[in-house]
């Protein structure tokens, strides 16, 4: 009884400890700094049994393998210059109108992250955006604000799209072709919702002309790196039809992309294992050590007797938020660990219920995701201040309705589609 509470508290404290990291890490230290520790002390003190520790080695390696081939990826198209075609055709789409410009923000966004991920979202967009508000002399703010969101919420569509996704996708046991039919709904419905409350909230920036008379230059897209990426995204689809994993589908994309350019002398293979983020990939398995110990130490039990049963409307939207609302508390991604293998019992539909409620619930606060946290620094990094009143209140407008809306979308969508 004794090692049980103390177990209980180590593993709470230890997670208390890995996400504050997370959150307040100084500038080029990477999250494993404390994580790693952490996850180590719960080992070798035996709140996470090593039978538990090897279970989730095996859950998310592959996960892991993914997401190190998704940001070298990512990097290659930019190295390319397919985020700056993409600031081109932003500015040309909008005509110095900067609604129109939130209207391609949010399309490709949207793109971007249900094709490469939240991070190439968040990371190689969010500055594009800058640059092309900038270029048009209008405010960055409505735009850059989508940036953050739709990281999120766009996030929805593919099992490739977020990190939670995969986590998700493993417990449902869906095709990758299934799991796209089922979220395609409630991808448009969230997306949908988004844009209506920006085009509210931001009315008056969007409403001010633009600064700046200047035609954008004409757009030159990369085709070898679009290309690759389309047969990436087709590659996902056999890979899964085949009974493999997505991570070989995502590691012969980047491969491609790395010989050539590693053939043309455009990266170097130093260049390349920085794009991968090994320290970020060490930091994912250490916390799923850390809420792996938090789950078997109690977190588990309580979210069993909380966390509706079914799938019916009510059920999915019950599961729903308190999947946004545990997200909001102690990160959306320890939240989709903890969650997960509960919703799977109640069947597929549950598990992405979860999904809804971890990728739309972050927009509420910095700390539901760290795309989000990621977000805030690199607006930070450009001289825009993010107000924590605004932020919240954007997000109190989004967060609810996108919710509702993708929930029932995802209801209609299971009896249509079926599981």
């Amino acid at each position: 009884m004794i090692y049980d509470v103390l177990f209980t508290f180590l593993s709470v404290v230890a997670l208390i400890v890995v996400l504050a990291g997370a959150v307040l890490r100084r500038s080029g230290w990477s999250e494993a700094v404390l994580a790693i520790p952490a996850a180590a002390l719960l080992v070798a003190v035996g709140a996470v049994p090593l039978d538990h520790v090897r279970e989730e080695a095996a859950r998310l390696g592959p996960v892991i393998g993914f997401l190190a081939a998704a940001l070298v990826l990512a990097r290659l198209c930019d190295d390319e210059g397919l985020f700056r075609a993409c600031g081109t055709w932003m500015a040309r789409s909008a005509r110095r109108r900067p609604e129109r410009l939130l209207g391609a923000v949010f399309a490709l966004a949207s793109a971007i992250t249900a094709a490469l991920s939240l991070d190439a979202t968040v990371v190689l967009l969010t500055p594009v955006v800058f640059a092309t508000a900038a270029r048009m002399g209008t405010s960055p703010r409505p735009h850059a604000y989508a940036s953050a969101h739709l990281s999120n919420t766009a996030s929805l569509l593919l099992p490739v799209s977020n990190l939670t996704n995969l986590l998700a996708f493993t417990a449902t046991g869906l095709t990758f072709t299934r799991f796209a039919l089922l979220m395609t709904l409630p991808w448009l419905a969230a997306v949908a919702v988004e844009y209506a409350v920006f085009r509210r909230f931001f009315a008056a920036d969007l409403a001010a002309p633009c600064a700046s008379d200047e035609d954008a230059e004409p757009v030159r897209l990369p085709l070898f790196p679009l290309l690759t990426v389309a047969a990436t995204l087709a590659g996902f689809g056999v890979a899964s039809a085949c009974g493999a994993d997505p991570a070989w589908a995502a590691a012969a994309g980047a491969t491609v992309l790395a010989v050539r350019a590693l053939a043309r002398r455009h990266t170097t293979p130093a260049a390349l294992v920085r794009a991968a983020a090994l320290p970020f990939l060490a930091f994912v398995l250490a916390l799923g050590i850390v809420v792996r110990a938090v789950v078997d130490n109690g977190l588990g039990g309580l979210l069993a007797g909380l966390l509706p049963h079914g799938t019916s409307l009510p059920a999915l939207l019950g599961t729903a938020v308190l999947a946004a609302l545990l997200a909001n508390v102690i990160n959306n991604l320890p939240a989709v660990l903890a969650l997960a293998p509960l919703a799977a019992a109640s069947g597929p539909g549950a598990v992405l219920a979860v999904l809804l409620g971890v990728n739309i619930g972050p927009n509420l606060t910095y700390a539901g995701s760290l795309a989000t946290l990621l977000w805030r620094r690199i607006v930070h990094q450009h001289g825009h201040d993010v107000r924590l009143r605004e932020f919240t209140a954007l997000g109190a407008l989004t967060v609810p309705a996108a919710l509702l809306a993708a929930t029932l979308a995802l209801w209609l969508s299971l009896r249509v589609v079926g599981t």
